[in-house]
């Protein structure tokens, strides 16, 4: 079966220190998976739509290896909770709360996120 192609204006946007920040066209973010995008700080944020519509950012380095690969991990729920584990070492991350699953002293930032 095919699909047509969202036909929609919405931006995905993230809450900055100085306001709403634009990423992307919301039909650039495929439902399941994560890309990177690059903030005007020059830090990267890890940005998913999952198969539902809901959206979610969090820091794309992976504190365990330091490598900048959380996008492309694989989502899941874990107790009704969304998360995305780790492409190199398969921790998981809680994608509201940015709380590791495997490792409780280990948290990544969380961004606010929107489609406006």
């Amino acid at each position: 079966m095919t699909l047509a192609p969202e036909t929609t204006d919405l931006k995905v946007q993230l809450q900055l220190a100085d306001g709403w920040f634009t990423v992307c066209d919301l039909n650039r973010l495929l439902p399941g998976r994560g890309v990177a995008a690059l903030l005007p700080d020059g830090r990267q944020v890890a940005l998913f739509r999952d198969r539902r519509g809901e959206l979610y950012a969090i820091d794309n380095r992976d504190p365990f290896s330091g490598a900048a690969v959380l996008s492309r991990g694989l989502i899941g729920t874990h107790q009704g909770r969304p998360f995305v584990a780790s492409p190199l070492l398969k921790q998981r991350f809680d994608l509201v709360s940015g709380q590791c699953l495997d490792d409780e002293s280990v948290r990544v930032g969380t961004y606010e996120v929107r489609a406006a």
